[in-house]
């Protein structure tokens, strides 16, 4: 599919370099509120997956303090992520150095987002193959329920954009994706500040329900 294998790839270069200049001045801004109010580093960095769980540097800008507690251990996600962090999170401000990894060709735009390289071993066949594209700064998921929905449910999302990838759903989920940043909607699960961590799917469970 050329969509898939050339054009793709060259969309995201010719939007991700425009972003990156024109944007500069926010990205500095950004930055600077970011160091005055959480602290350094300013861009927090972490291994995740991307195509067929390589590994890469992914790049945002951080919204959690690290405060600990008596014996040196970090506080739970919902005290560190503060007030400030929660809106760069609603606003999705936290991801724009992701523009880097799209440039550089660790992501594209749109994809099954890139989670915590952990969680590799603990997939099911099924859900793996969310891994034959490349990860997104937004993706089907996203659009469809972000962090209030179930890991079996987003991961389903997620293999069903692979089975499905066109240039049109590409521009739905960037289009919806819009919609989503602007409503500040889905950004926290249920009951916690973060998604929840993933602990793996019973056997047996149903699969591709999408």
């Amino acid at each position: 599919m050329i969509y898939r294998r050339f054009v793709k790839r060259l969309l995201d270069i010719l939007i991700s370099l425009p972003v990156l200049v024109l944007f500069s001045p926010l990205f500095l801004a950004v930055g600077i509120v970011v160091r005055i109010r959480l602290g350094s580093p300013v861009i927090f960095t972490q291994d995740r997956p991307g195509y067929k769980g390589k590994v890469f540097k992914l790049y945002k800008f951080r919204s959690m303090t690290d405060a600990r507690d008596d014996n040196g251990e970090l506080l739970p996600d919902e005290v560190r992520l503060t007030k400030f962090g929660r809106l760069l999170r609603s606003t999705s401000l936290d991801e724009l150095p992701e523009f880097l990894n799209i440039l550089k060709g660790d992501m594209s735009f749109v994809g099954p987002r890139p989670l915590l390289v952990k969680y590799l071993p603990l997939y099911n066949a099924h859900q793996m193959r969310r891994h034959d594209v490349k990860p997104g700064l937004t993706g089907y998921a996203q659009v469809n329920g972000r962090n209030t929905i179930t890991w079996e449910q987003k991961f389903d999302y997620d293999v069903w954009y692979v089975d499905h990838l066109s240039f049109l759903l590409d521009l739905k989920i960037v289009f919806q994706t819009v919609a989503v940043v602007f409503r500040h909607s889905d950004i926290n699960s249920a009951n916690d500040a973060t998604m929840e961590a993933f602990t793996g799917t019973p056997p047996g469970k149903d699969e591709g329900t999408i």
